[in-house]
């Protein structure tokens, strides 16, 4: 059984507020969406409130700031989930739609021990360090992964794991 594993976090800031039309479909998308993530192999745990999401949650020194986090297995499982699930990829599709295009990073992975649950604060230190100093393996992407630091293995090829609209 691995000893680490593999947290994310990534943020949006919508268009508009969540009750309003332009972002009705996304809404209508969570639950089941974050019920596909709940069944994927090598899911691990996910940030939400008692409402079963996380758009309650307020963080990055923006209440308009929405905030995705969850941990996961593997890389591969994360990557998996998200660029290869049709209901979460279907919804990554229309992003443009809902979100405003951010020219910092918005996306952070790192690697937690085992049975540790990340806080917002913990996702807001690793989101601006790869913000301040790029990827390392305190906080990297997709595009240059960092092996967990006890594999035996080198990390998966950032390529095989990106998403294949990239």
């Amino acid at each position: 059984m691995p000893s680490h594993h593999l947290a994310q976090v990534n943020i949006a800031l919508p268009l508009e507020p969540l009750d309003s039309a332009r972002l009705a479909d996304f809404v209508a998308a969570l639950d089941p969406v974050n019920a596909l993530a709940d069944a994927a192999p090598g899911f691990v745990w996910r940030l939400k409130t008692d409402g079963g999401n996380a758009t309650a949650v307020r963080a990055f020194g923006d209440d308009r700031i929405l905030v995705n986090m969850s941990v996961w297995a593997s890389a591969e499982a994360l990557s998996d989930f998200v660029f290869r699930s049709p209901g979460h990829a279907a919804v990554m599709r229309r992003r443009r739609e809902w979100f405003v295009p951010m020219k910092e990073a918005i996306t952070a992975l790192w690697w937690i021990p085992a049975g540790h649950t990340p806080t917002v604060a913990e996702a807001e230190e690793r989101l601006e360090h790869l913000r301040q100093h790029g990827p390392t393996p305190r906080a990297f992407t997709f595009r240059q992964l960092f092996a967990a630091p006890d594999a035996l293995a080198p990390a998966p090829a950032g390529e095989a794991l990106r998403c294949p609209a990239d």
